[in-house]
């Protein structure tokens, strides 16, 4: 029986276009994946888009209405172009671009924050990473399309991976862009660099916006260049905010008799770490400000995790458990 738009869009069959647009609004934002992050919520929203990108069309709506989503994949009646209605309807949009299209590239959620709507728009852009220099960070929003003038292309999102050395004293990264401008009515390519600050503490998933830095085609506003924070995986230390966990192997004596263990920092010498209790499988011990900055309070660390496992010998002599069994209770 294929698809029911209409119930995916929480409407009646023979709604007019206001109650059409009105639901799909309604229904997109709901289940955005950037602001529902409920399993299936993606899927959903791609439903939604597929739903609307057929009712909001009067020529698909038609075919739908006479003969469901099957008629739509065959063309319409008696099979492929039997009727002259038009191709095959085989959903391949952009479900983001549908959502971007719809809002004008405004950002709907009314937030002063950035808002992440995916997609690379179809830009040809090109990043490297250059050494780092001096240089400002620029954030902005996305959106900033008004319905009625140029619309904005959807945001060109780039990952940037930092150190956790790079977050603990922050730095600078120079960012090459290769993208096409307008000169003289003709389009170009050309070279940018872009200066990206990074600041003690940020954590993984913030985003730095250069606004409208993206490829420049007529009639649109150039989209926002936007470098998204990862973490860069550590050989040594794992981030848990603004946290770091170490995890350190000692053996069953030591963990039994005491023992002084040289546990690494990310900006000084080892710090000699003494210990005298008994150490219990899954034991952590905490240094005091030996972690990340925090991103809103740069002078207050936090801590390092000490994570001990214990290695146990994989056999003992019969003399060893004799003596073990008299020593312990």
């Amino acid at each position: 029986m294929g698809k029911d738009y209409y119930k995916i869009l929480g409407i009646a069959k023979g709604a007019s276009d206001d109650e059409i647009k009105k639901a799909y609004r309604k229904m997109a934002l709901k289940y955005h994946p950037d602001k529902n992050k409920d399993a299936g919520a993606e899927n959903k929203f791609k439903e939604i888009a597929e739903a609307y990108d057929v009712l909001s069309d009067s020529s698909k709506k038609t075919i739908y209405d006479k003969y469901g989503e099957d008629g739509l994949k065959e063309g319409g009646p008696g099979g492929p172009g039997g009727s002259g209605h038009g191709a095959h309807y085989e959903f391949r949009g952009d479900p983001m671009n549908i959502f971007s299209s719809f809002f004008g590239g405004s950002d709907p959620f009314g937030s002063a924050g950035m808002f992440d709507m995916g997609g690379g728009g179809g830009h040809n852009m090109f990043f490297s990473q250059m050494n780092g220099g001096g240089g400002e960070e620029m954030f902005g929003m996305h959106g900033g399309g008004r319905r009625g003038a140029n619309r904005q292309d959807p945001p060109v999102m780039h990952d940037l991976a930092v150190s956790l050395e790079d977050v603990l004293k922050g730095c600078t990264k120079k960012m090459k862009i290769t993208r096409k401008v307008m000169a003289d009515g003709m389009q170009r390519m050309e070279d940018k660099v872009l200066t990206v600050t990074i600041k003690q503490g940020w954590k993984s998933g913030t985003k730095i916006t250069f606004p409208k830095e993206g490829d420049q085609n007529p009639n649109r506003t150039p989209a926002d260049i936007v470098f998204v924070i990862k973490d860069k995986p550590h050989p040594k230390f794992k981030r848990e905010g603004s946290d770091i966990r170490y995890v350190a192997r000692i053996s069953l004596k030591q963990a039994l008799c005491g023992f002084t263990y040289n546990v690494p920092t990310l900006d000084g010498p080892d710090y000699p770490f003494k210990c005298t209790d008994v150490i219990k499988p899954q034991t952590h011990r905490r240094l005091t400000g030996k972690g990340l900055p925090n991103p809103k309070s740069p002078n207050v660390r936090g801590d390092l995790i000490i994570e001990f496992q214990i290695e146990f010998p994989t056999s003992l002599t019969p003399e060893a458990q004799r003596q073990l069994e008299a020593i312990l209770p």
